[in-house]
């Protein structure tokens, strides 16, 4: 029999470097998965399409119009005023639906929301833009908080399961499950009328103006603690217990004994191991609601009077202002989609399995 081994110089090719699985896998994993990524792009287009053509239909489905509302509250306004109107919001009734709809597309294409008759006619996207920033920082700032508590607290918890450490969850689930405008009202009975540590409502001082100063920006913070807090604690329950019962789950495995059996720290097997796959749901559930951050939290705005999205989107659907509900809607819309893009990027990254699965 030839005991003969492959040189540097021998054409034949080693049969550890292509036979094994393992190498297979790592080339495979190499590859850069076109096929899901086009079919996401594709299903996430098309999603974009539908809820702006929803975007679109549902205002007019709704009885009356908005120059209508703003009619029966500015009556000393000339016909040929509110023909005008009507044409500036893309509501002639002289150009058929699809005409409409066509119109739509092309201000849409050109950035062009139309304007807000709530706010003397500002255009929708500064309207928009002048809400944005209070949402997105306030309640991006207290999910952010409330994933990383309550996922390092529930593996934590998860690990240490039967332990008194188990108490945290079903209070946490409590707080969960009381209605948030009574929330926020208890909070600002007990820390705003009883404690006068907070104020009771606003972004920032009555007399202050927003600028780039330290006074406003304590103000700001000031102001804002409270509801963060109470958008904390109503979300914290549900981030513990889904990674609590995740962990339960993996710390079933059979890599999770074979790791202890080899007499590796508890701290590294938990963190290294337990926690980085019991984590892959809640990212991206996190990836979500980051996506429904843009739509804010109305109640907590409707209860602290803050000025966010939800705040506006509110009094735009009262006033029956159709621009600005389109532009708040989609806004929210495509916050959404983008969050669900990420959704997928990260969790195809971090567990390969389902992006050779969908692909």
């Amino acid at each position: 029999m030839s005991t003969e081994q492959p040189t540097m110089t021998d054409p034949r090719p080693d049969a550890l470097e292509v036979g094994t699985t393992a190498t297979k896998a790592v080339k495979a994993r190499a590859r850069i998965p076109w096929r899901f990524l086009g079919s996401r792009a594709l299903f996430y287009l098309f999603t974009l399409w539908a809820a702006i053509t929803i975007n679109f239909i549902l205002p007019r489905m709704m009885k009356g119009d908005a120059v209508d509302a703003y009619l029966a509250r500015n009556r000393n306004i000339s016909p040929e005023a509110a023909d005008a109107l009507r044409a500036l919001l893309g509501l002639d009734t002289d150009r058929s639906l699809f005409q409409q709809y066509l119109d739509y597309w092309s201000h849409l294409l050109r950035g062009d929301l139309g304007v807000s008759l709530l706010h003397g006619l500002r255009p929708v996207t500064e309207v928009i833009a002048g809400a944005l920033p209070w949402t997105v920082g306030l309640v991006g700032f207290a999910t952010i908080v409330s994933f990383t508590i309550g996922t390092l607290g529930g593996a934590f918890i998860g690990w240490r399961r039967g332990s008194r450490l188990d108490v945290m969850i079903p209070i946490t689930t409590f707080l969960s499950t009381i209605p948030y405008f009574w929330l926020g009202l208890l909070a600002i009975a007990v820390f705003s009328v009883n404690l006068k540590w907070f104020p009771i409502g606003k972004a920032y001082g009555v007399g202050m103006k927003p600028e780039w100063s330290a006074e406003f920006i304590s103000q700001v913070i000031h102001h804002g603690t409270l509801p963060a807090l109470t958008i904390v604690i109503a979300s914290l329950g549900g981030w513990m217990l889904g990674m609590r019962n995740m962990m339960l789950t993996v710390l079933d495995e059979d890599y999770i004994t074979v790791a202890q059996a080899k007499g590796m720290p508890d701290r590294k097997v938990l963190w290294g191991y337990a926690a980085r796959n019991a984590v892959l749901p809640q990212i991206q559930s996190f990836a979500l609601s980051l996506g429904f951050i843009v739509g804010g939290t109305i109640v907590m705005e409707m209860v602290f009077s803050y000025p966010g999205i939800g705040k506006l989107l509110l009094d735009a659907t009262n006033g029956k202002d159709y621009a600005l509900m389109q532009g708040v809607f989609l806004v929210i819309t495509i916050s959404v989609l983008i969050a669900n893009i990420l959704a997928d990027v990260a969790y195809a990254f971090l567990d390969p399995r389902t992006r050779q699965t969908e692909a």
